[in-house]
């Protein structure tokens, strides 16, 4: 599956701006045997937010930071040991709320297929998935929740090579998916959890 990455670069997102927080994460996009697969974290078991959950490499923006593109590749940089300099930032998806009152920036760019290295005490896995596996029907599956704050969400679940994809990466891989194919998340609410 071929990924028209020029949308994203052509895409002006949506910001956030009134959430207490910002942070940014990257959305590394590899070319592994001629098919596109995306970069995604296991976060280690001991951490007090989302423990054990896939996620992108990213985290919250600090002071020094110029932009989100900055803090998504230092993000990266500590938690995989990926150099700056070998990621092609390709644009930005719209940005996230997250129910952890964060306003998150997705930086797309394009990644080397190399072995990269897990800082332990953040990243229990690097985990490369293949687009085809996200875009199958058989594995992707939704839900509606009522959120105290945030009224009716949808959670989106992708099932790949034993993992689980969802919560607020879920939801980038969504608009990630929309935006760079002819992939669109169904209309059906597959079960409603009050």
């Amino acid at each position: 599956m071929d990924l028209d990455l020029e949308r994203v670069a052509a895409y002006d997102p949506r910001a956030i701006t009134d959430e207490r927080h910002d942070a940014a994460v990257l959305v590394p996009v590899i070319d592994r045997d001629g098919e596109s697969h995306l970069l995604f974290t296991k976060r280690a078991d001991h951490l007090g937010e989302h423990p054990g959950q896939m996620s992108f490499p990213g985290g919250g923006r600090e002071p020094r930071d110029a932009d989100s593109h900055e803090t998504a590749l230092r993000e990266a940089n500590e938690e995989i040991a990926l150099d700056p300099a070998d990621a092609g930032i390709v644009g930005r998806l719209d940005d996230i709320r997250t129910i952890t009152e964060y306003a998150v920036t997705p930086v797309v760019a394009r990644v080397p297929d190399r072995q990269y290295v897990p800082d332990e005490s953040e990243v229990a896995e690097i985990v490369v998935l293949p687009v085809s596996g996200l875009l199958d029907p058989d594995n992707y599956e939704f839900e509606a929740r009522d959120h105290p704050h945030y009224g009716e969400i949808v959670i989106h679940y992708f099932h790949v090579d034993g993992y689980t994809v969802w919560g607020a990466t879920g939801r980038i891989v969504v608009d990630f998916l929309e935006r760079t194919t002819d992939w669109r998340a169904p209309e059906r609410i597959d079960r409603d959890i009050a």
